[in-house]
């Protein structure tokens, strides 16, 4: 079957949000662009670890610009987005794979996100991000600067959101409570 390319060159909108209850949340990533949506699902260290590269591939586009880097040095507070994700929200597919990369010549930043290979077989083949007719399905988002710091604060401030850690193990919190291995298995 065909690979499927969402692309979607400074989308009106490009988050990183969730459906569900601390403990048990689904992650997104969404872009939309004029009236068309489209929403991959992931994991909550996909997010973190994406909201952070992104934050360290503005700096550095920024540092070897010597400043001139069309890249702010915060989320300008203008553009922060703190709505919901947009609705129908249906998954395109689940991200495996994810690549970015700051394109110096017209100031955009990439970001890749591949579907999840289910074949054993192309799971050893080496990852390309290239246009390959037969490839997993992948969402390619070209982003301003400002747009990329913004997406990074929110998916941060989104992962950050998550049930609150046990003041002694550093583990997340159920409402409930949890097995504290560091009170021995006791309650809290």
């Amino acid at each position: 079957m065909p690979r499927q390319v969402f692309f979607y060159d400074q989308p009106e909108r490009f988050v990183a949000g969730t459906v569900g209850q601390p403990g048990s949340r689904a992650f997104f990533l969404q872009a939309s662009a004029r009236g068309r949506i489209t929403s991959v699902l992931l994991e909550k260290t996909q997010v973190a670890a994406l909201a952070e590269r992104v934050e360290e591939v503005l700096d550095e586009a920024l540092r070897r610009s010597g400043g001139q880097a069309p890249i702010p040095a915060v989320a300008p507070v203008e553009l922060v987005d703190t709505a919901p994700l947009d609705l129908p929200l249906e998954q395109e597919f689940r991200v495996g794979t994810m690549a970015l990369a700051w394109d110096a010549g017209d100031g955009f930043l990439v970001v890749e996100a591949q579907a999840v290979v289910e074949d054993a077989e192309e799971e050893d083949a080496e990852v390309t991000f290239e246009d390959e007719e037969n490839g997993p399905d992948m969402l390619r988002v070209r982003l301003t600067g400002a747009m990329a710091r913004v997406f990074a604060k929110r998916a941060l401030d989104l992962v950050a959101a998550g049930r609150k850690p046990c003041p002694f193990c550093n583990l997340p919190l159920d409402p409930e409570g949890h097995l504290c291995p560091r009170q021995n298995g006791y309650k809290r």
